[in-house]
């Protein structure tokens, strides 16, 4: 990572968006928010999407140290895309698996705020048939989108659903709308998996959908 960065140093590069996903060390962490700090300019979208953990649990990889040090790259963040896990984990929120209210859902968004981020989606919340998303935009506007449940819990969605809103992000569409496009097409995509009888182990097949992408 830090021989890429160098040679798009070298190039004098400069970008519309800066996206990170799963990171492996505290060292990755660090390499990350230094990219930030060389490329990213006023007219640079940040996308941090903190993969830490899920079901209430960080993974086997994800330290306390690491857990810290990815609380000081969601500063970084013009998009923050948490599960409500990750959520949890970097506000010290204790985790529930159902139950949030509208209010609580509120009230985490904020903190996420308070930690640095501008706009807030935390994804993944069980709301009886539902999987919904809690949003804040930067301007303060709080809402909750919801996308009726299809199928069983597969692994990649996170991340599927973190790069149509990058993608968006760059393309300057509104953040809400982004989020419920993000939603529709994550659920298109367990549908289709779902009717072509993939295993739970092997992800989803978004490739089949791509078209619905607009």
């Amino acid at each position: 990572m830090a021989e890429y960065a160098a040679q798009c140093k070298k190039l004098g590069l400069r970008f519309e968006g800066i996206a990170s996903g799963f990171l492996g060390s505290e060292k990755q962490i660090s390499i990350v928010e230094g990219f930030i700090n060389d490329f990213a300019d006023e007219n640079t979208r940040v996308v941090i999407d903190p993969v830490m953990g899920e079901n209430g649990r960080a993974y086997p990889t994800y330290t306390d140290k690491m857990c810290a040090e990815m609380s000081y790259l969601a500063a970084r963040a013009d998009i923050l895309t948490p599960n409500v896990t990750e959520a949890c984990m970097l506000t010290a929120t204790e985790f529930k698996a159902e139950g949030w209210t509208e209010s609580e859902l509120f009230a985490l968004t904020e903190k996420l705020n308070k930690i640095g981020a501008k706009n807030i989606v935390i994804s993944g919340i069980h709301m009886g048939e539902y999987i919904s998303n809690a949003v804040l935009n930067e301007d303060g506007r709080f809402e909750i989108i919801k996308q009726k449940r299809v199928g069983a819990f597969r692994s990649g969605t996170g991340d599927i659903f973190a790069a149509v809103i990058a993608a968006d992000a760059v393309n300057g569409v509104d953040f809400g709308e982004s989020v419920t496009k993000a939603s529709r097409f994550v659920s298109d995509c367990v549908a289709e998996t779902e009717k072509r009888g993939i295993p739970l182990t092997d992800g989803v097949c978004f490739e089949n959908v791509l078209h619905r992408l607009k």
